[in-house]
């Protein structure tokens, strides 16, 4: 068996950096790429993306498989069953510091028996920010992306000669970094 017919390692790393995350306390969200495949409720999708607490506390019944991540949760009151495929995961991270793992977009595979079910991708508003990924293909040379936090690190980093103070960023959301 070669690497090209081997299994994908995007399963098995969502599901190590999930069990990274509720080992250090932290709430795990994924990043989705929302199109037909994908179930999820549309009212909280913007420019085709969603961002999803899975963490114990907001779900139930949750399943990270090798070919789809199910579960409940609630929105706005409302139970909800939840099925992303894989392939359409861009991010998994942590909500509290922002380190995680981001993903290229995988082609949209055939339209499977549950993708009829799902209603088109055309929500207005979302409730959370999603990473946006740089990469839209899955191909065997693309490059695995990792989330790091905007701010700079208090180590240092400063120019000590500056007069004034660098001011802070309004907002300390991730930013994709390429691990080469």
């Amino acid at each position: 068996m070669n690497a090209l017919d081997s299994t994908s390692t995007r399963p098995y790393l969502i599901r190590a950096l999930y069990e990274w995350c509720t080992d250090n306390g932290f709430t795990p969200y994924v990043a989705v790429a929302v199109d037909e495949t994908v179930q999820v409720p549309r009212e909280y999708v913007k420019n085709n993306e969603i961002v999803l607490n899975i963490s114990f506390d907001a779900t139930s019944s949750l399943q990270l498989g090798n070919e789809f991540i199910e579960f409940k949760a609630r929105f706005a009151g409302s139970a909800r069953e939840i099925m992303v495929p894989i392939g359409r995961v861009i991010a998994i991270y942590a909500r509290e510091n922002g380190q995680g793992m981001a993903f290229p977009v995988g082609s949209s595979p055939a339209a499977s028996p549950a993708a009829s079910d799902a209603a088109p991708a055309t929500a207005p508003a979302a409730l959370s920010d999603a990473p946006s990924a740089a990469a839209t293909h899955d191909a065997p040379d693309s490059k695995i992306m990792q989330l790091v936090p905007d701010t700079p690190s208090p180590a240092g980093g400063q120019d000590p000669d500056s007069p004034e103070p660098p001011k802070s960023p309004p907002r300390t959301r991730p930013s994709l970094k390429r691990v080469k």
